[in-house]
């Protein structure tokens, strides 16, 4: 794991499973605008926690690019999962501030929500076709400009499903918040 610490707030970056962080409050779900299962992130999410978690969720869909919605974690070890609508590349535009506006509502809600530690995934990068290389200064940028709002999240963890994308994330990490 690496780690940056940054007006406060811890950042790490691990490869792993979003559904698998049992230590963090609440995970990001790289949602689809009717909150339903799915591939990647979403569908390892629903699988993990259960009917419950598209149950509580439907009545908050249809949710539009950029947008982020909270609901209870049910079988996952978390308290909360926020769902993010990201953009699809070439379509959503513009993307990159939709992209940037996920990571930036999601810490919002969670500072809202008195939630101390976020995990997200990449977010777009998976089916939605966002290049990792452009994705990943947005997200990182958009978390840098965020932390010096949050009162209560206090660790920020990046969970990357490969090795080429966490060594993206440390490279980047590194430019934007400077050494570890």
């Amino acid at each position: 794991m690496t780690e940056f610490s940054q007006d406060g707030v811890t950042l790490q970056f691990v490869q792993g499973d979003i559904a698998a962080q049992d230590d963090v409050e609440a995970v990001v779900n790289a949602a689809n605008a009717q909150l339903r299962t799915g591939g990647g992130v979403a569908g390892a999410l629903h699988r993990a926690a259960g009917p419950g978690l598209a149950e509580e969720g439907r009545p908050m869909a249809p949710i539009k690019p950029g947008e982020v919605v909270a609901t209870g974690g049910h079988g996952l070890p978390n308290d909360a999962v926020l769902h993010a609508l990201g953009p699809v590349y070439g379509r959503d535009s513009p993307s990159d501030e939709l992209l940037a506006r996920c990571y930036r509502e999601a810490l919002r809600l969670a500072d809202e929500r008195g939630i101390a530690s976020v995990a997200f995934p990449a977010l777009s990068t998976g089916a939605f076709g966002y290049p990792m290389a452009e994705a990943t200064p947005v997200a990182l940028g958009a978390v840098r400009r965020m932390l010096p709002e949050l009162e209560t999240v206090r660790t920020v963890r990046f969970v990357l499903f490969g090795e080429d994308a966490l060594a993206m994330h440390e490279r980047v990490a590194g430019e934007v918040f400077g050494g570890a």
